[in-house]
């Protein structure tokens, strides 16, 4: 294959950095690369906030329920779901305008997420590494205020960024039968298939903790689907004023 792929299949999430800095022309170049992404309707909905304040940080290490790499990292980036700035573009033009609904709400956030993974992939290709951070939505309304976020922005996650200090092997994912579907959505083998997967989830961990950690994909994720999900994250958006209809 060529680089770009073998960049892509390789990445693997990266919590331990090297004291090295990221110069901001660098990240500046990366946010370029993000505001490249594919926007839905052209609607360039994500703003990004770069964390430099150390008190802040070390906040924010708390807030995402105890994540030291939220601080030792070399750039901490907390991406948000912004249609702040398309009210006051309406203002501009002396119009009012009609948000709350909920595909605002799914299009501003896939821009997020297309945007972010744009600068994830341009960081690696410098030799760059980080993690996402989904732990900023654990007390999402303190890191909005924190943030000092207006009504109708809101943080989806964070981002790591740094010098990598460590090489971790890659996650193996879901077989392509799995996830790859053809005319109709089938899914009369895929028990059987994901029961084989496990194994390989199960040796990857052990190999990883050395023994500590024994544990299948389907366990892990029946184990975490039985327990409540953010519950606080629906009164938070409809407050933000998300998802109002």
């Amino acid at each position: 294959m060529n680089e770009v792929i073998n960049l892509l299949q390789a990445r693997s999430s990266v919590r331990k950095f090297t004291d090295q800095e990221i110069a901001q022309d660098i990240l500046e170049e990366l946010i370029k690369c993000g505001q490249a992404a594919a926007t839905s309707s052209f609607i360039q909905a994500c703003t990004v906030i770069q964390v430099e304040d150390k008190n802040k940080r070390n906040q924010l290490v708390d807030l995402t329920g105890g994540q030291p790499y939220v601080a030792s990292a070399a750039r901490f980036l907390v991406f948000c779901a912004d249609m702040n700035r398309h009210k006051l573009v309406c203002e501009m033009h002396n119009s009012k305008m009609e948000s709350g609904y909920a595909e605002q709400f799914i299009t501003a956030t896939v821009d997020v997420a297309l945007f972010a993974q744009n600068v994830m992939t341009a960081a690696q290709s410098l030799g760059l590494a980080g993690v996402y951070i989904g732990g900023i939505r654990n007390n999402i309304a303190e890191v909005s205020e924190l943030l000092e976020l207006p009504t109708l922005v809101y943080p989806v996650f964070g981002m790591c960024l740094g010098y990598p200090a460590q090489d971790p092997e890659t996650k193996p994912r879901l077989p392509l039968s799995v996830v790859l579907k053809t005319d109709r959505y089938q899914d009369d083998n895929d028990s059987k298939t994901i029961s084989e997967y496990d194994k390989q989830v199960r040796e990857y961990y052990r190999s990883r903790t050395g023994g500590t950690k024994e544990t299948s994909w389907s366990e892990q994720i029946s184990d975490m689907l039985v327990k409540e999900a953010r519950p606080h994250m629906k009164t938070y958006l409809k407050d933000r004023g998300f998802i109002l209809k």
